[in-house]
């Protein structure tokens, strides 16, 4: 890898957080009313959270698969950008109104992110060297944020001005997907020098450190007993309406921004130390959730602060656990894990809103925290 300096380094990292920007305008307002217009389309809570919960699942666990194969040829940026150019799906949702064509294109979204997320990682890991992992992952997350902001406000107002036309709501992210595809372009002329030389380095899962098994044990755990942000969606949708769900979840990609970099400095001074925070606020949003009506506010609210810290310090704790040479395989591994907790996340939590059952949903929230936050203690107590 060519080394740069620390003032093109952070020129690095704010080009890919723009990127993510951009994307995010996409893929972020599209979940903030895919929920929605499932629920139009007469999705129950059940399906919505099957739907989201497997293709997260696929997406996260996708990501095994491309962060190994990153390692093996050294193909970082044909992810990349592979996996932001089929972004494209987006924009195509509002071309049709068949059930499982969009569930299709959902799929797909998740897919192009599992193929990008564990090279993009592995980029802003290899340029963040003298900057600090907290640092960088905290302020890509902050730009990342700003998109996730701007694509729910675009998409809520639009939805508000026309009510239930989903269809121009969707094909108006075709112009960001055109400003997504040139900043891409740019980023890879500008910085496609700096990757890591991986290809052909010799390594097995074993190399993986004990340590980091652990760790993303108790992400699995906390990630389980966190309801999936589709559910909140749903549910401010039917307590309120779509446009104001879409608001609702800007608010709450407003307050992850305002988390993540915060949590990216606490975490450059305090270590691993500072993830037992969102794992006891975890069972917050879970509860309040369930509870319904106006306690959805305070589920958007604690769920922005968590996701805040799992997009940025969560990350940031892999590459301190693990070397390099198998850093792409780990944030696969890692994501993995991740998915498969939105997956039992999304089916429980759906089948605890569909039946009702606060109180089994409530117990199992608290104790899926209570067991992540002894495996974190366990990772610690490694160091």
């Amino acid at each position: 890898m060519t080394d740069i300096r620390k003032r093109d380094a952070y020129k690095a990292i704010v080009l890919f957080g723009l990127v993510s920007l951009v994307g995010d305008v996409i893929y972020e307002g599209a979940r903030a009313v895919a929920p929605s217009y499932l629920g139009a389309l007469g999705a129950t809570a059940l399906v919505v959270g099957l739907v989201f919960g497997v293709s997260e699942f696929v997406g996260l666990s996708l990501r095994l698969v491309s962060g190994f194969l990153a390692d093996i040829t050294g193909a970082y940026w044909a992810l990349y950008l592979l996996g932001y150019g089929l972004i494209i799906s987006i924009p195509l949702l509002g071309l049709t109104s068949l059930w499982p064509v969009a569930v299709a294109l959902i799929f797909v979204e998740r897919v192009a992110k599992g193929l990008r997320s564990p090279a993009r990682d592995v980029l802003i890991s290899a340029v963040s060297k003298g900057v600090g992992a907290g640092k960088a992952f905290g302020l890509h997350e902050l730009m990342d944020q700003v998109g996730a902001i701007a694509g729910p406000a675009l998409l809520g107002t639009i939805l508000l001005l026309r009510p239930s036309d989903y269809s121009s709501a969707f094909l108006s992210l075709l112009i960001p997907y055109l400003i997504l595809l040139a900043s891409i372009l740019y980023i890879y002329y500008r910085f496609r020098g700096i990757v890591p030389t991986a290809k052909g380095t010799k390594f097995s899962v074993s190399d993986l450190p004990t340590n980091f098994w652990i760790y993303t044990m108790a992400v699995f755990m906390n990630t389980a007993g966190l309801i999936h942000v589709s559910l909140i969606v749903l549910t401010s949708s039917e307590t309120f309406s779509p446009w104001m769900a879409a608001y609702l979840y800007v608010l709450m990609q407003a307050v992850d921004a305002v988390a993540a970099p915060l949590a990216g400095l606490a975490y450059d001074r305090v270590g691993r130390k500072i993830l037992y925070l969102p794992f006891l606020l975890s069972p917050v949003p879970s509860i309040t959730t369930l509870l319904g009506g106006g306690n959805v506010i305070i589920a958007v609210i604690s769920f922005g602060i968590i996701y805040g810290m799992q997009e940025s310090i969560y990350r940031a704790a892999v590459s301190d656990l693990v070397p390099m040479r198998v850093r792409g395989t780990a944030y696969g591994v890692f994501n993995t894990a991740y998915g498969l907790g939105f997956l039992v996340s999304g089916s429980l939590f759906g089948y605890f809103l569909y039946t009702g059952d606060i109180i089994v949903g409530s117990v199992f929230s608290i104790a899926a925290q209570i067991l992540a936050i002894l495996s974190l203690h366990r990772s610690l107590r490694l160091d």
